[in-house]
């Protein structure tokens, strides 16, 4: 069961690990993008984080769609839209709970990823996020199907989701800023991709409680 406090944790420890990560994102970005994601992903979360005691006593649901808009309303380029769209998404498949079983965590994954997607209009293999979040849901999905528990379907998809990331490394973007830069965006990660993969990681060691 994945409790309230636990997805504010999550909250909280993903923009940490973003702040760690800002030179390391926007150095990924730079080689071919506008090299902002760092950056942006960084000024958003601060947003978050000045935004999220204003929704800590209401459920999950609200404060998964507090995230998302602060996101939208503060991040530059594709990221805001892409981060702000998964995080309202999630709220919305959230609703008004206060605790998610695996089942709740599946749903609001894939809400995650389709969200990603429309928004994107990216498909598997275009070297962006959608590349880490769909290996992802697939494992947490085929880990519930098989009776795993929580734990075990997290450490799974987190897994999945580095396979992911890493596997846009050789290809050609099809989608985004990287996409015009044609032959010379192979041998590159894709920085939205990691960025998913973070995310998908502190989720892992928050709700296993390696991270509090």
């Amino acid at each position: 069961m994945v409790t309230k406090e636990d997805v504010l944790n999550w909250i909280k420890h993903y923009a940490d690990v973003v702040d760690a990560n800002e030179t390391y994102l926007t150095e990924l970005d730079a080689a071919i993008g506008d090299a902002d994601h760092g950056i942006n992903m960084q000024r958003g979360f601060k947003a978050v984080m000045a935004q999220l005691p204003s929704v800590e006593d209401k459920d999950i649901g609200t404060i998964l769609k507090k995230v998302g808009m602060a996101l939208v309303s503060t991040v530059g380029g594709a990221s805001g839209p892409l981060y702000g769209t998964l995080f309202l998404r999630m709220g919305m498949a959230a609703g008004n709970k206060n605790e998610l079983s695996e089942e709740d965590v599946l749903k609001l994954f894939q809400a995650a990823l389709e969200g990603i997607k429309q928004r994107g209009k990216a498909v598997p293999g275009d070297k962006t996020m959608v590349d880490a979040w769909t290996p992802a849901v697939e494992a947490f999905q085929k880990a519930v199907t098989n009776g795993d528990t929580l734990s075990v379907a997290l450490e799974k998809t987190t897994i999945a989701a580095e396979e992911g990331m890493k596997a846009t490394i050789p290809w050609v973007a099809r989608k985004g800023r990287a996409s015009y830069l044609g032959e010379r965006s192979a041998n590159h990660q894709d920085p939205g991709a990691t960025s998913s993969y973070l995310l998908i990681q502190s989720a892992e060691k928050v709700w296993n409680h390696k991270e509090v």
